[in-house]
Parts: C-alpha cells; structure tokens; sequence
C-alpha cells in the first residue's frame, strides 16, 4: 500500500486539521478500528456503527491518525485528526485522486452471477502482461472499492475491480471512483430483485458501468443475455461480446465436457482461435472464462497467452472448486452465495457427472423479492428432473423447493429440510455415504460453509 502524507491527504478530501502535522504519513487505510496496524490513517466511517466511537482505539493500536467528521475528544495530542463534512465520501475522494494520478489500466467487473469470479480469472489473465492490483475477496461497495484501490503501489500497470450493487445509482458512484478502461458485465439474472423489482431495471443498474467508462473505453457484454445484448446493439463505441452463442467476437467452439478435468474448448478471439482447457465442472465458469478473455483481449494481450493462463485457472474457495474425498466421493464446495441461475447450472450441469449417489445440500436463496417462493420451487423441479438422489435443504424459503422436488418425483425419503446449516451439519452423519458427489451451495447469509466442512470432517481429502 503507498504511504501519502496527510497534507496530501487532506488536500484530496476537502480536509482540515483539527489536531497533528501534515508532515506525518499513513503507510495504509483501514475503516475498522480492529484491522489497524501501526502507521495506518483510521477513516471514522457511521454506518450500523458511529466510527467515531472506535477513534480510541485506532489509536491505541499505531495508527498515524484519523479522518473524522466531528471533533473526537481524549485523543493523544500527537494523534492528527482530518476533519471532513463526510467521511466515506473522503476516503472516496482519496481514491479517486491516488488512481488519477495513475497511469494503470483499469477493469471494472459487474454482473448478477460470477462477477467475483470473472474478477479473479481476469487478474490471473492480465498477470502474464501486467503488474495487477486487483480487489481483494469481493471488496466491491462503496468502502471496499476505495480501500482496494488505496492498495495501488507504484509497480502496479493494472487494476481488475469488481463492483457490486443493491440499488439504482450505486454503480454510477463507483465507476466515478474508479473510471474503467474496460467494463465488464458478466450477466442480468434475478440478483437484488428485492431492491430493483425487475430484470430490466437490474440491467439498467449494471450498465451504468458502461455509461462510467473512460472516452475510448471498451464494453466486454455477455452476448448470450437478451437485456444486455439489446443494450449493446444500442451502443456507440467499441463493444465486444463474449458467449456460447452466436455474432459473438470472443467465444468457445467445439466444446466439450471431460467429466472431472472440466471442459475442453477452441477459444475464439476475433479472428484467431487456439486450443483451450478449462478445469471447472458447471457452464458458468465457462461464461466467466469467456468474458475475462474478453477483457484480456481488449487490452492486447495475445490469443496464445490468454489461452495459457484459462489452462491455470483455479477456483476461489467456496466458489465451485471440487475436491475428491476418502472412499471415492466427490465435495463441490459452491457455498459462498446463491441464486436462481447459478443454483440451476450447478444442479444440472453436476448430475451428469460419474457417483455412485449424487446429494445436493442447498440453503435458502436470498433477496429475490416476492417471487421467492417461485424461484425455489423452480429450483426443486431442477433437482428432480435431473436425477438428483438426496436433497437437504436450509431454510424457511428452500421447505418450498423440497416440496417441488417431491412432486417432481424425488422420493419423500430422500428429501429433507432443515432450518439451519448447522442442523444440516449435525444430520449429515446419517446420510452421506462414501462414494456421494456432494454438492453445498446457499446464499451467503445461510453460511452453508458449516455443511461443507462437515463433509470434509466425515470423509477427509482423498
């Protein structure tokens, strides 16, 4: 992380010193007092929690000072304090200037489903031409795109960002921060229904990324969604589309699935295309694959490299990655979030797959909206008509996809719910046997992780 003076610091946020030296330097950036290192500059941020109140503590552990919005009594005397009218929007400012002054090429990441993902395989892509910062976990509102981007140090030529969204407008904020030279939309699905109330004002939400992006920027589109194709007909500037379909300039010919070593592929790129692998089990991260490729080839760097680095891509733990267990079965740990089409492609594209049993274990899907109860029982139908043998689920919303799957003919037997993963946890003893492809998926709130470590409690890695 690059030290900045806090005159500096001050200057970029509109700030005044209410107490310490300009002279002094923060060495990092932190909005939570418990993170803090000696040297850090502490931003007092009001959320759930008055930041101010934490101040204290910053200071009890090292750090050079804090930016406030209000005075801060009982503060040691050599302890600066920046005070601004509003401290998010300061630490926003703060990184807004550092990446001006900056000459890296950015990558903004946008989508309903495998935008964290898409980020990951986009850095791992870019890595082979640049020096990448790229956001840290999913570091991808307000707070954790700023901070991410405080990460800048000199030797980096690349930023990869990903940038979440529960509202209309939060986007537009972000891309503001951060204008990209390349903007990535990986999909339109019924993420956030709760909050935007339709697929098309999802879309619209997700494409003020684009409407963010730098005068001669590019917009990497998911060709195989309807909203976002149609949006990107409409476009004037460069637009490459990246998919499985059709009229798309980076896309995967003659694909074919290797059970367990993934897919093999012909990546096109333009007018060139080169043998590729992809060692994932489900469509999706083929999709993600597709589009930072496509961000790779925005940025120049070559087919042959970009295939290269698909062939080394690893999954994020929690986010689809397999490991085989003690007595022949199979854990696809997909447990960090959930949703309608990454729910069905995981329970489809799974099934297929050699097991002597296949048990899906599935927590509830949140912030869907009022069709919630529709979204779950559409995922019970899934899990019936492709064969699934065992069904746990979590939650008071997933009772309605163990329903469905019942009727679509799963044995009552087979089917159980349960209302948390800890339950889940206790019960799965009884149930697994060796030999089961097992697989754990649920919204993040459902920490559905419990169920996965209890699988590799009860079988161990192979």
């Amino acid at each position: 992380m690059a030290a900045l003076r806090l005159d500096r610091i001050a200057a970029a946020t509109g700030g005044n010193f209410l107490q310490g030296s300009g002279e002094a330097v923060a060495a990092g950036f932190v909005v939570d007092s418990r993170l803090v290192r000696p040297g850090d500059l502490f931003f007092a941020v009001v959320a759930d929690r008055d930041g101010h109140d934490y101040a204290a503590d910053a200071a009890a552990r090292g750090a050079v000072g804090a930016v406030v919005s209000r005075p801060v009594a009982g503060l040691p005397a050599g302890f600066a304090l920046i005070r601004t009218p509003d401290t998010v929007q300061a630490l926003q400012a703060l990184a807004r200037s550092v990446l001006a002054e900056r000459p890296v090429k950015v990558v903004a990441v946008t989508g309903s489903v495998g935008k964290t993902t898409t980020k990951e395989f986009t850095a791992a892509i870019l890595a082979r031409r640049f020096d990448v910062l790229k956001s840290g976990g999913n570091f991808n509102n307000h707070l954790g795109l700023a901070l991410s981007i405080l990460g800048l140090q000199p030797h980096h030529t690349a930023a990869v960002l990903e940038m979440g969204m529960r509202a209309a407008g939060e986007i537009r904020i972000l891309a503001s921060i951060a204008p990209p030279d390349v903007a990535v939309i990986t999909n339109v699905n019924p993420a956030h229904l709760e909050f935007l109330g339709s697929l098309e004002r999802i879309a619209a939400a997700k494409w003020e990324l684009v409407e963010g992006l730098k005068s001669g920027g590019a917009a990497v589109i998911n060709g195989d969604d309807p909203q976002l194709r149609r949006r990107a007909a409409a476009r004037n500037g460069r637009t490459i589309l990246f998919g499985r379909g059709g009229n798309v300039e980076v896309g995967a010919e003659d694909v074919v699935r290797r059970g367990f070593d993934g897919y093999g592929f012909r990546l096109r790129l333009g007018t060139r295309t080169v043998p590729c692998r992809l060692g994932f089990l489900t469509d999706g991260y083929l999709s993600n694959a597709l589009a930072a490729s496509a961000a790779a080839h925005a940025l120049g760097v070559p087919p042959e490299e970009i295939a290269a680095a698909v062939v080394g891509l690893h999954p994020a733990p929690g986010r689809g990655g397999w490991i085989r267990l003690a007595g022949g079965g199979i854990l696809v740990d997909d447990s960090y979030n959930s949703n309608p089409a990454a729910l069905a492609a995981a329970l489809q594209g799974l099934a297929g797959l050699p097991a002597a049993r296949r048990v899906a274990i599935l927590g509830d899907m949140l912030e869907l909206g009022p069709g919630e109860d529709g979204f779950h029982e559409e995922a019970g139908r899934i899990a019936a008509a492709a064969g699934w043998d065992v069904l746990i689920t979590i939650g008071p919303r997933s009772r309605h996809l163990a329903e469905a799957a019942v009727a679509g003919g799963m044995d009552p037997a087979a089917v159980r719910n349960v209302e948390t993963s800890d339950l889940a946890a206790e019960a799965l003893a009884g149930i697994l046997r060796p030999g089961d492809l097992v697989l754990v998926k649920g919204s993040r709130g459902m920490r559905t992780e419990t169920a996965a470590a209890r699988v590799k409690d009860l079988f161990k890695e192979a």
